[in-house]
C-alpha cells in the first residue's frame, strides 16, 4: 500500500483546508499530492508526548515541529510570506540552513541581484510584512538603531543570549550617541512595553513605535534583535544586523552572547555590512517559495531525500515522467 502524506495541523489549519482556504503551504501540498494520485490526511498537531508514536510506514509533516525522527518532517513559514520550512531537523532559528556554510563568492553577484529586486518588488514595494503592519508613512530619525523585540518563543525556547530588558539596555549602552526606536512585536506589544519601560527607568531615551517596519528600516544604520524575521527583512534595505540569540542566519551577522558585546559588534558589522543580495539569495534559495513554478519538484525532492519518493507515495504518473 503506497504510504500517505500525513499533515498534523490546529484545529484551525484544517477547518481551512477542509474549505480549500489555506494556509498557503498545507493547501499547495495537497493539490501536488492529489494531483498525482497520492493521498493527503489531515491530523491533529502532535503533542510531545506523542513523538514516538509516529508511525514510519507514512510522511509527516508538522506545523512548528522540533521532532527529528524518521519519516517526519517540520513545516513553518521562513520569514517572509509565501516561503516556507519543510525540514527534518526543524523550523526557523533550528533549521537545517543554521548548519550550511555560506560561500558568497561562489553566488553570482548577476543572479543575487536579480533576486534581490525580485524579493523587493514583493516585499518593500507594497510595504508587506508577516504581520499586519501600519499603513501611514512615519518619519523615524535618519541612523537610528532599530530594536525589535519579540513575543516569548525565543525566550522559553532558550534561543536568547539573554532577557529583552538586557538586550535593550545593552544596545542603548553601546549605541554610540545613535538614537534607538524599539518596536514590540505586534503579537505581542505587552513585553516590548516593559522592556522599553526598563531602558527608560535605566536612564536611557527610547523611542518606541508602531510604525510600518519598512519605515524603521528605512530610517535605521542598523537591526537587532534575538533571531527575528525583521532582521532578515533589513536585508531588504540593505542594512546589517546584530543577534542576541541562536538563528538559522547568523552567517550574515555577528551574534552577542552577552549585552556588553553590542557596541563592538556593531561597529564591526557597520564597517563591513553582508551582501544583501547574495544573502538573501544563499538563504530563499533554500526555502520553500509557494509562489515559484519549481514548488513541485523541490517539494518532491525533499520528500524523497527523507525516504518518500515517488513510488513510494504512489504517485503516478511520478512527477517529471
Amino acid at each position: 500500500m503506497p504510504a500517505k502524506v500525513v499533515l498534523h495541523l490546529p484545529q484551525r489549519f484544517r477547518d481551512r483546508l477542509d474549505r480549500r482556504r489555506g494556509p498557503l503551504l498545507y493547501e499547495e501540498i495537497l493539490s501536488v499530492i492529489t494531483r498525482f494520485g497520492g493521498e493527503v490526511v489531515l491530523a491533529p498537531q502532535l503533542k510531545r508526548a506523542d513523538y514516538k508514536m509516529v508511525s514510519a510506514e507514512d510522511l509527516h509533516i508538522v506545523e512548528n515541529g522540533r521532532i527529528q525522527r524518521p519519516a517526519v518532517l517540520n513545516a513553518a513559514t521562513a520569514y517572509l510570506d509565501g516561503f516556507f520550512h519543510v525540514d527534518p531537523r526543524g523550523i526557523q532559528a533550528e533549521s537545517s540552513i543554521g548548519m550550511r556554510l555560506y560561500k558568497p563568492k561562489r553566488i553570482d553577484p548577476g543572479v543575487a541581484a536579480d533576486y534581490f529586486d525580485l524579493l523587493r518588488a514583493r516585499f518593500v514595494t507594497p510595504r508587506l510584512s508577516r504581520y499586519r503592519q501600519a499603513r501611514d508613512h512615519a518619519q523615524l530619525p535618519e541612523g537610528c538603531i532599530a530594536v525589535f523585540l519579540q513575543g516569548p518563543a525565543p525566550q522559553r525556547l532558550m534561543q536568547a543570549a539573554c532577557g529583552y530588558d538586557e538586550m535593550l539596555i545593552g544596545v542603548c549602552a553601546g549605541a554610540g550617541g545613535r538614537p534607538v526606536v524599539a518596536k514590540p512585536h505586534p503579537l505581542d506589544p505587552e513585553s516590548g512595553q516593559a522592556a522599553i519601560s526598563a531602558a527608560r527607568a535605566a536612564g536611557y531615551e527610547v523611542i518606541a513605535t508602531e510604525a510600518n517596519i519598512h519605515d524603521v528600516l528605512e530610517a535605521c544604520a542598523l537591526t537587532v534583535s534575538v533571531n527575528s524575521a525583521a532582521s532578515i527583512e533589513g536585508l531588504l534595505h540593505e542594512k546589517p544586523g546584530v543577534l542576541f540569540g541562536w538563528s538559522d542566519f547568523h552567517h550574515f551577522f555577528p551574534t552577542a552572547s552577552r549585552p556588553g558585546e553590542f557596541a563592538a559588534l556593531a561597529e564591526r558589522v557597520l564597517a563591513a555590512p553582508p551582501d544583501a543580495a547574495k544573502a538573501l539569495y544563499w538563504y530563499f534559495s533554500q526555502c520553500l517559495d509557494a509562489k515559484s513554478p519549481d514548488f513541485a519538484p523541490r517539494l518532491l525532492a525533499i520528500f524523497a531525500k527523507a525516504g518518500f519518493d515517488a513510488v513510494r507515495l504512489g504517485l503516478n504518473p511520478p512527477p517529471g515522467q
